[in-house]
């Protein structure tokens, strides 16, 4: 990056600095809205032991999925293992550690970390094994669990436009996990159809500040469908 301008020209550059053992946040939901080519240059590092947290792993040999199948991936914090097979075998089978979190609870434990809120209460999995090692307390009659923020030393997003500042803007329903995970890391990394020039982008429809982005890659995109539902005829 050279002053104001967070375009990176390649994604070597995108990824430079991830090493083994880090953290890393990625936004997306099942297959849409996920950075494709910032995952696959992850698989092409070879970087290991590595905690990822998102919506949940991809599918076989898609997405994150990718980077289970040489067991890049040391702990996932998801949501749920989707329609990934790898996942499931490997979390059975005791390969792949793995912290299930609520849906809401994970996308606000990344918009916390982003905020600078170390832990929040929330009702959400209270009395169950959710809550299990972890403070609770009753707020107004009511029982809340204590849940601590995520930040990452990277974080890797998907986004429409990008200006050479780094403001984002997400399209419909790839802003899901987008926006939340791009606060959350200490190096964000957007990933973008479009980059435009600064001025381009209407401030108001702005859904990330360039603050929280540090690289801004244009990519090229597969936009695999994740289940294909179609009406019988």
């Amino acid at each position: 990056m050279a002053g104001f301008n967070k375009v990176v020209e390649s994604y070597e550059a995108a990824m430079a600095g991830l090493e083994d053992g880090m953290t890393v946040i990625a936004g997306g939901f099942g297959l849409c809205g996920i950075p494709e080519g910032l995952i696959a240059q992850i698989k092409k590092m070879g970087t290991r032991e590595l905690t990822v947290v998102s919506n949940n792993c991809g599918v076989d040999g898609f997405g994150l999925g990718i980077l289970l199948e040489d067991k890049q991936i040391k702990k996932m914090i998801a949501s749920y293992v989707g329609e990934n097979a790898l996942f499931e075998k490997q979390l059975l089978n005791g390969e792949l550690e793995v912290e299930l979190t609520p849906q809401g609870t994970l996308a606000e434990k990344m918009r916390a970390g982003g905020a600078g809120i170390p832990a929040f209460f929330t009702a959400t999995g209270y009395g169950t094994p959710v809550a299990e090692g972890k403070e609770t307390r009753e707020i107004d009659g009511r029982h809340y669990v204590l849940e601590p923020a995520i930040t990452g030393d990277f974080a890797i997003v998907r986004a429409w436009k990008a200006d050479r500042y780094g403001n984002l803007v997400f399209r419909h329903t790839a802003m899901n996990f987008n926006p939340m995970a791009a606060t959350a890391g200490k190096i964000t990394v957007a990933e973008v159809e479009e980059i435009v020039e600064p001025g381009e982008l209407e401030p108001s429809q702005i859904h990330t500040p360039g603050i929280y982005v540090q690289r801004v890659i244009k990519g090229n995109f597969e936009k695999r469908i994740e289940r294909r539902m179609v009406r019988q005829g």
